[in-house]
């Protein structure tokens, strides 16, 4: 049956269509055969499995989650909206449909299946026994923060079977259509005491919660994040009795939340940080100074100098850059202790009809729900930033604006006005026709000739990739209008760590095209499979100067 059902999953079958497989394989085995006949009673038999879900009502507004002291309400005790889809009373109300529920798949019962099982117990201490430990960081237990728990709590530290776990999620629309009319987010889990070829594998990485749309959660996420830290606490401050199958022992497992990962409205969601605005950047808050492009109507971030040393010569450059000199200097992030210190006493409130009771011009909405774990304020690095993501969005800025695609350049007519209004790049400003009034806006080094457009295209229409490696990039490529269309995150991965430098060969202005390639290097160093520490410093340097050297090449509105 389990089989049969993983057939059904990955066909995306309906339950009808696995209804009429059941009844037809009824048939035709034996008469002594027990092959259930419905997909109710298929579910049914695979539940000693330990497959169960937990199906929790939830408020339509996100206020609260209908367990423990609300479990027998009919409405939000907060905003008075029904559980149910219909309103009204009557004693078969709760045959009626929940608004809005969530699915919770325990994480315990599978934890324990897996040290269960000798081979994937013997998996789960390879960070201990099975990594090569020669100073470079080929694992996160090669970084620092795990390093800085094992110090912390050595208790915790000391057991190589204790779990780290990477949290992830985002919203994903399950109709298979790229409509953002609905928003389904699943919570997943990562283990990272596994090697790191099987840490991102399917087959590893768990589904922990399943928050059903139409509407993202937003801030709320916190309210049904509740079952999974619940049982995340126990997990840290009590543990669980397991079985380890490759030592044959029994032992306490006890499990922590190494880091959170996700692209960047999520991480707002989780922190509790307003990532959106003028104080859009988590790490410089209050010291983030946005210019604001009056023609184009957006604020743009070109204070990369700030992280360069004090004596560098691009800090003194006026015209190339934003019109101003650089005096000032990044700020140093604040601690985990400092940082809870400073937004403890915010006021949380959760639920769509509230207004933000945040004071004006504070930063911070809520205290995540991930601050009641007693280890979360000593780690360094609690959410980080998915690199395809950013990959991806890298990636349609550069190749909009080299190719000019009208919905994706970063280029044109406001941008140049905003030019001449800040003073920089006189030659790149816009000649108005008083006769024809139409501007003609100078040939720019970032973008391609007609001529080099049609090169560009040609190389990628040509190159061909092995299975899996990445889409078919002949289809990505419109000769016709020489653009690329519907490029995915992986897509753009590619591109940014192997095929982009090789297209850009011989094309665009030399140091523009060194710049982009620079960038493409960076990428491609940060994603290589060992990273040397001592090579991290020179790593960061070379990516400030390659996005001061991008601030020069690139118009102010790519930023």
């Amino acid at each position: 049956m389990l089989n049969l059902f993983n057939i059904k999953t990955l066909g995306g079958w309906t339950d009808e269509s696995y209804d009429l497989l059941l009844e037809k394989l009824h048939d035709i085995l034996p008469d002594e055969n027990d092959i259930p006949k419905s997909t109710y009673y298929a579910k049914k038999r695979m539940c000693p499995l330990g497959l169960e879900y937990i199906r929790i009502h939830a408020c339509p507004n996100d206020c609260v989650l209908y367990r423990k002291e609300y479990e027998n309400l009919d409405a939000c005790p907060k905003c008075g909206v029904s559980r149910y889809k219909r309103k009204g009373s009557n004693p078969n109300r709760k045959k009626w449909p929940p608004a809005k529920v969530l699915w919770y798949l325990p994480i315990i019962p599978r934890f324990k299946r897996l040290f269960s099982i000798k081979e994937e117990a013997k998996n789960l201490v390879w960070h201990d026994e099975g990594r090569k430990k020669d100073g470079n960081i080929r694992h996160p237990a090669d970084a620092l923060q795990w390093k800085h728990i094992d110090e912390t709590f050595p208790e915790f530290g000391k057991e190589a079977r204790n779990l780290r776990l990477a949290l992830s999620t985002d919203g994903m629309n399950p109709y298979g259509t790229l409509s953002c009319q609905h928003s389904t987010w699943p919570v997943l889990l990562s283990i990272y005491n596994l090697p790191p070829w099987l840490c991102m594998k399917q087959k590893y990485i768990m589904l922990a919660l399943l928050i059903s749309g139409p509407k993202q959660p937003g801030h709320d996420i916190d309210v049904y994040l509740a079952p999974l830290i619940e049982d995340l606490k126990l997990l840290w401050e009590e543990g669980v009795p397991v079985f380890d199958a490759d030592t044959s022992t029994t032992f306490t497992l006890r499990a922590m939340i190494f880091c959170t990962i996700n692209d960047f409205p999520a991480y707002g969601n989780l922190s509790g940080y307003k990532n959106k605005g003028e104080k859009a950047c988590p790490i410089c808050e209050e010291e983030m100074i946005p210019q604001r492009l009056k023609h184009c109507g957006k604020n743009v971030y070109m204070h990369t100098r700030r992280l360069l040393r004090r004596d560098h010569p691009y800090r003194n450059k006026k015209k190339e850059f934003n019109g101003h000199k650089e005096k000032r200097t990044i700020r140093e992030p604040l601690t985990g202790v400092e940082l809870y210190e400073k937004i403890k006493d915010v006021e949380t409130i959760y639920g769509k009809h509230n207004t933000p009771t945040t004071k004006k011009g504070f930063l911070w909405k809520k205290v995540s729900v991930f601050w009641s774990l007693a280890y979360w304020k000593h780690l360094s690095v609690r959410h980080c930033l998915d690199v395809m993501h950013i990959e991806k969005n890298v990636c349609d800025s550069i190749i909009g604006t080299l190719l000019n695609m009208p919905d994706k350049t970063k280029d044109g007519p406001h941008v140049r006005r905003d030019m001449k209004l800040a003073n920089i790049r006189p030659k790149l400003w816009p000649y108005d026709n008083s006769k024809t009034k139409k501007s003609f806006l100078p040939h720019a080094g970032y973008t391609l000739s007609k001529e080099e457009k049609r090169i560009f295209c040609e190389c990628l229409h040509g190159i061909k990739v092995p299975t899996g490696y990445s889409s078919n990039i002949k289809r990505l490529v419109s000769m016709k209008d020489k653009r690329l269309i519907g490029m995915k995150s992986h897509d753009c991965h590619v591109m940014m760590q192997v095929i982009l430098p090789i297209a850009l060969r011989g094309l665009l202005q030399k140091h523009v095209r060194h710049t982009i390639v620079q960038l493409c290097l960076f990428f491609n160093a940060i994603c290589s499979k060992v990273i040397d520490p001592k090579k991290l410093d020179d790593m960061q340097t070379d990516v400030v100067e390659t996005l001061c050297k991008l601030e020069m090449c690139f118009p102010p509105s790519f930023f």
